[in-house]
């Protein structure tokens, strides 16, 4: 069997599930849950028969709430990695770097190749992620920071759906870490959130990442009490 070289979609009534291979590998789905204001204990199923059927042997999760956790642990799903939730107000927000530009199409594969390196395997962004990931809000941009110019050292995509924001990622490369690009590309990023017309921003981070829980904290963000976590199972 072949990686699915584009992410397609599932629809069940008041859910649809977007469903790419994880990482390239054909026996492992990534699936994200969208529109997921009804119960999932329905769906659930349904979706892991037609997994089965498309050839995978394992499923994972998008980073989900505690309501959706609670279903798919009761579906067999078992958590695999937990995640900060944090919230940002977008009332007042630094001006602009000056460090940053918006991304082209021509920063796609260095982009990639930094989020790699930014990343432990389990987490990191392969292309087809990297485009989901950029499907997943109706309004959104990349911005990128260069150290030379032409060599992208470090990375943010943020995101707006009506009036919320999302920091969907942002990634330094470690050889270019502690100069305060990722602090750039983020005022620049909830800067270009506030103008577009968010009210608030979301991030996560994984909990063991202590060094992004801090530039979030000192950027503004405060913590919310409960987390995500993503999921996975076998099928």
């Amino acid at each position: 069997m072949k990686a699915q070289q584009k992410a397609h979609s599932y629809r069940f009534r008041g859910s649809v599930v977007r469903v790419a291979s994880w990482h390239g590998r054909p026996d492992v789905a990534s699936i994200a849950f969208r529109g997921t204001e009804h119960s999932l204990a329905p769906v659930i199923e349904r979706l892991l028969d037609r997994l089965r059927r498309a050839g995978y042997r394992e499923v994972l999760t998008n980073a989900v709430g505690p309501a959706t956790s609670i279903e798919l642990v009761d579906a067999g799903f078992v958590v695999r990695g937990r995640l900060h939730l944090l919230e940002h107000s977008l009332e007042t927000v630094d001006r602009p770097s000056r460090r940053t530009r918006r991304a082209g199409r021509v920063d796609r594969e260095q982009i990639v190749d930094v989020d790699a390196a930014a990343f432990e395997e389990f987490w990191h962004f392969d292309e087809l992620a990297l485009a989901e990931a950029m499907r997943a809000t109706p309004h959104r941009q990349t911005r990128v920071a260069e150290i030379t110019a032409g060599e992208v050292a470090g990375y943010g995509l943020f995101g707006r759906s009506g009036m919320t924001g999302y920091v969907q990622r942002l990634a330094v490369a470690p050889t270019a870490q502690g100069r305060g690009l990722g602090r750039a590309l983020l005022h620049d990023g909830l800067g270009w959130l506030r103008e577009h017309g968010a009210t608030r921003a979301l991030v996560n981070t994984q909990e063991d990442n202590a060094r992004a829980l801090d530039l979030y904290v000192s950027a503004g963000f405060t913590q919310m009490p409960v987390g995500l976590c993503v999921l996975g199972r076998e099928l």
